[in-house]
């Protein structure tokens, strides 16, 4: 069992998009360049963003503007976090008689998804899965690994990301997207 050390001095963290920027939660033991499964820790390198995922009871799908592929999440959908199943690290439908996440939650934090593509081509054993950007939790409180924004952030950086957009996330905290969609551009 992992003991997280919390406290109330918790460090901040921005998620940085062109000349915005955006606090954030990441992972209770910080950003980590070697990233094992249930460590805590946020993964750090350049990852592309692969797919969106919300909650058809909270959000209007005309209220989901991004170029991201955009799936409605159902109450058996869930995410295989079991190193030793096949399914390690993807997207699964419940029940699953291994270890998993269920994406449709009681609380809101994943109301929102936004699959971060870590571990993912190739997935590898252990290395981490479910890495997601959601809504944060009050406070910000740090997640299991993923980045986690307010509501209201997530919904107005969603029009600016593409299947291009990828997220850096450094060791010393600096978390940024590349390859967004320049809004201000568009609209000339």
């Amino acid at each position: 069992m992992h003991r997280f050390p919390f406290s109330s001095e918790q460090k901040k963290y921005e998620l940085n998009m062109g000349d915005k920027s955006y606090l954030c939660s990441v992972g209770k033991t910080g950003i980590r360049a070697e990233k094992n499964e249930g460590d805590g820790a946020t993964p750090a390198g350049e990852f592309f963003l692969r797919k969106m995922y919300y909650r058809p009871d909270k959000f209007n799908r005309e209220e989901i503007k991004t170029e991201l592929e955009v799936q409605a999440l159902l109450k058996d959908d869930g995410w295989c976090d079991d190193a030793n199943s096949p399914e390690y690290n993807t997207f699964i439908k419940l029940p699953f008689s291994g270890s998993h996440e269920e994406l449709w939650r009681a609380d809101d934090i994943y109301d929102l998804i936004i699959v971060v593509g870590y571990n993912d081509d190739p997935v590898e054993k252990n290395k981490g899965s479910a890495i997601f950007i959601h809504i944060a939790r009050e406070g910000y409180k740090p997640t299991a690994g993923c980045i986690a924004l307010k509501k209201e952030d997530l919904l107005e950086i969603l029009p600016s990301l593409t299947p291009d957009t990828s997220i850096k996330i450094a060791e010393s905290g600096k978390i940024e997207f590349e390859n967004i969609k320049c809004l201000e551009r568009l609209e000339l």
